[in-house]
């Protein structure tokens, strides 16, 4: 029976023209070899299974090649290519720094490197694993190092470069091996399943790939597990089921039912994928990677960023041209809040169906074409109530401009209706062309301790309806707020009414409130979300901001003992400190 070779060694790139995703560092190690400009000792650093120690090894091969081509590769007909090629090379000495990391291991290393190659040019010493060395072991190699015989060449491999000391890093060359993309590793894998006449779906071959996560060992050691799993025949079906992945249908599904406004049957999936032994984190995540996925392809030009299959990319094509910018961009947002919070909740499904449950309302009130014009969601704040309750005193709420108007325009013989439709206006908001909505959306960034002059300013784009409005329309429902407070926040409601400082609406839609103490700014912080949620909703304008100004005056200090009442009739009478002194007066007079 013939014995078994992984495709990761079957398949290890053997030249620089077959390495995987590193062109730009075989390219760099090729025109150095050609113009003679080696340096001394290389350091390689990347990822698990990038390919830095088969680069490594196709350089030091090339070096000694007695007959390189003139592509600058190997022969592999040269007496050093074949010893090479059968590991019996002694030019080519590989190190595992893992279990060699003590100072007498470097000191054997510094003895061999003295000894000149018998046959060929160079004496190539590759370490792998080098950030395992002791700190003792570095300082025992960096003389060597940095000048070694003309004819020793280092090449160290790790995948930690920050563990390795600064003093070998200087004395190095530095290629930074990059994560192999999701195309170059499913080309790759193609290649393979072809070399062992093995079909392979393009799909199938997609997912392995995102599954390896860049590294191009992990993707052919999965390769390796499908075939034994589905034999000489690899599918999209046979690559989920055994590699325990979420099937794009399930996501293109579930979002088709939210564009509806389908809660029951986006409930129905979710409890169908959790029955499949599938997590709510795990779909969280696939849903915010599903939802990215339709935002790139709303645009032609980030369509490029998709890596998956043909088939699969035209599924997210049609299904995008379905989605409105805003709804994606809303339901992203909830989606990552879940998967944030996911581990914190004592509901995990809960939280799930919660969100699910939100992202359908957003396009609750949407047309038959699926296009946003306005959200239906209730929040907290929109039950703030403007009207006094049965057995409550309440403040009236700021009668706004339209209102006002409406009332002087009134003819006098409609006397008392007149009256009742004047006492109707002040629970009212002022008439303008904002239309009402239940949203409140809170899509702001916290705020850092040091950024105090501003409150709330998000950090992401707006996507809501950015209507215009006046002062008075701000003022108004900046009250109506206050009014809501006045009871359980005292305190809060004397700094959003302070007349001495009212709010002021400046350009780009930002309101500029003056607080006279830092006290009242702390308390302002803490309902800062709720009042700019409250604005937003009631004006229909999603890019307002909040800037608050601490701007307070030095109050003069009250004298209370006798040398604080000396020193302040001082300060209004200066004889009064000679007339002390005279008479040697105490305080206590």
């Amino acid at each position: 029976m013939e014995n078994f070779i992984v495709s990761a060694r079957k398949y290890r790139p053997d030249t620089f023209d077959t390495v995987v995703g590193q062109q730009s560092i075989t390219n760099t190690l090729k025109n150095a070899i050609r113009n003679n400009h080696l340096a001394q000792s290389f350091l390689f650093c990347g990822p698990r299974g990038v390919g830095k120690t088969t680069t490594a090894r196709i350089l030091a091969k090339t070096i000694n090649c007695e007959n390189p081509t003139e592509n600058i590769e190997p022969c592999n007909e040269c007496e050093s290519c074949k010893t090479f090629n059968t590991s019996n090379s002694f030019n080519i000495h590989e190190l595992d720094a893992a279990s060699n990391n003590s100072v007498d291991d470097i000191r054997n290393l510094v003895d061999q490197v003295r000894i000149p190659p018998q046959t060929g040019r160079y004496k190539v010493y590759i370490i792998d694993e080098v950030h395992m060395l002791s700190a003792s072991a570095f300082n025992a190699f960096l003389k060597t190092l940095e000048e070694p015989p003309a004819y020793a060449k280092f090449i160290l491999a790790t995948t930690e470069k920050h563990k390795i000391i600064p003093t070998i890093l200087s004395r190095c060359q530095i290629f930074d091996f990059r994560r192999i993309g999701v195309e170059d590793t499913a080309h790759h894998l193609d290649y393979v399943a072809k070399q062992e006449s093995i079909t392979a779906e393009e799909d199938a071959l997609h997912i392995i790939a995102q599954k390896a996560d860049g590294a191009l060992r992990d993707a052919l050691s999965i390769f390796d597990q499908m075939v034994s799993f589905s034999g000489k025949e690899i599918t999209y079906q046979s690559v989920i089921d055994n590699l325990n992945v979420l099937d794009y249908e399930y996501y293109f599904n579930i979002t088709e039912s939210l564009l509806n406004n389908d809660i029951s049957a986006s409930l129905l999936t979710f409890n169908d994928i959790i029955e499949k032994g599938f997590d709510g984190q795990h779909f969280l995540t696939g849903l915010g990677e599903h939802l990215r996925n339709l935002l790139v392809c709303k645009d032609e030009n980030t369509v490029k960023l998709l890596e998956v299959g043909a088939n699969i990319k035209n599924r997210y094509l049609e299904q995008a041209r379905d989605c409105p910018m805003g709804f994606l961009a809303r339901a992203l947002d909830l989606s990552n809040k879940a998967d944030v919070n996911y581990k914190s909740s004592n509901n995990k499904r809960l939280l799930v169906e919660i969100t699910l449950m939100q992202i359908a309302l957003l396009t609750a009130n949407s047309d038959g074409k699926g296009s946003m014009i306005k959200a239906a969601s209730a929040t907290k704040k929109d039950s703030i109530t403007t009207n006094t309750s049965a057995g409550k005193q309440q403040s009236k709420p700021v009668q706004s401009p339209e209102a006002s108007q409406s009332r002087e325009k009134a003819p006098e013989q409609k006397g008392n209706e007149a009256s009742k439709t004047q006492e109707s206006d002040k629970s009212t908001p002022p008439k303008s062309d904002i239309p009402s909505t239940g949203i409140s959306l809170k899509d702001l960034t916290s705020q850092s301790e040091e950024k105090k002059n501003e409150i709330n300013e998000s950090k992401t784009e707006s996507y809501g309806p950015v209507n215009d409005f006046t002062h008075e329309q701000m003022l108004y429902y900046w009250n109506q707020f206050a009014n809501s407070l006045k009871e359980d926040s005292p305190n809060l409601y004397f700094t959003l009414t302070n007349t001495k400082h009212q709010p002021v609406l400046k350009d780009n839609y930002i309101i500029e409130l003056e607080i006279p103490s830092k006290n009242q700014e702390d308390v302002l912080r803490e309902t800062k979300g709720d009042l700019l949620d409250y604005l937003r909703t009631h004006l229909q304008n999603y890019k307002i901001q909040i800037r608050t100004l601490l701007n307070f005056k030095e109050t003069k200090k009250t004298p209370y003992d006798p040398k604080e009442k000396y020193e302040a009739m001082v300060q209004r009478n200066p004889k009064l400190r000679k007339l002390k002194d005279v008479f040697n007066l105490s305080y206590d007079i």
